[in-house]
């Protein structure tokens, strides 16, 4: 019996691009988890609900290495959803798919008008679509402005992700603990900084941390990590600034 399709539908395809959190692991991998461990138990959940992507970019590891870290990892619930920069001597079935052509900033793209805390729980995704409709042919939508900064005007609560890749975010309120703040420049909080905040995600040594009250549980620029408790003592509940200085943070209270 010969079933015609009476009802042709195009398939609806889109390309998005997702803000990912890139491990790059070093040799010997054991004592790359033990400092790995160090960040998880410092920043509870820090990992969890994020897509990951493993850099291997000049790594000398072979396969059985290579398994024996995404084993590592997936008992720390740590996934993996790709791998950027292996040879392909390093991939078998079942392993996380080879990636690569990720683009820091420009696969992003945010709104002309200012977004609102609510909207930016998850990361931001192009705009671009791709429909197979050969009969025609729609033009591009022209470029919008990009915003190089984003004004939050209420509190960031628990378990809440504010997360902007294309510059500073700024927090007229408190940012409680189990909140985050991912920025791709600096991060302003004009209150009690509770949760974690990173700067300088993208790659930006220049971002600073600014906050009115420092009570944080993470921070880091450019992806040198530290907590408060690690601050001298005199910093803690006070006007802070922090900024990179080599591998290391610095601090200092604002007068």
């Amino acid at each position: 019996m010969t079933k015609v399709l009476t009802d042709a539908r195009s398939i609806r395809l889109k390309g998005r691009s997702f803000l990912a959190v890139v491990l790059s692991p070093d040799l010997p991998v054991d004592q790359w988890l033990v400092r790995l461990d160090d960040l998880a138990a410092r920043s509870a959940g820090f990992f969890l609900e994020k897509p990951i992507v493993l850099d291997v970019t000049d790594l000398p590891i072979e396969r059985a290495q290579l398994k024996h870290l995404i084993g590592e990892l997936a008992e720390r619930n740590v996934r993996i959803m790709g791998i950027e920069g292996g040879r392909p001597s390093l991939f078998e079935p079942g392993m996380p798919p080879a990636m690569k052509g990720g683009r820091p900033a420009s696969d992003f793209e945010v709104a002309a008008k200012e977004p609102a805390a609510e909207e930016l729980k998850t990361s931001p995704e192009s705009t671009a679509t791709l429909e197979p409709r050969p009969e025609s042919i729609v033009a591009p939508e022209p470029p919008r402005p990009v915003l190089q900064s984003i004004v939050i005007r209420e509190p960031v609560r628990s378990g809440q992700s504010v997360i902007f890749p294309e510059g500073d975010v700024t927090v007229i309120g408190s940012v409680a603990s189990g909140a985050e703040i991912i920025a791709g420049g600096s991060v302003h909080v004009y209150g009690a900084l509770r949760g974690r905040a990173l700067a300088g995600s993208l790659g930006n040594g220049a971002a600073r941390i600014f906050c009115r009250k420092l009570e944080a549980e993470l921070l880091a620029i450019d992806g040198i990590y530290t907590t408060a408790d690690e601050l001298s003592p005199d910093l803690h509940g006070q006007a802070v600034q922090l900024w990179l200085d080599g591998d290391a943070i610095k601090a200092q209270k604002l007068i």
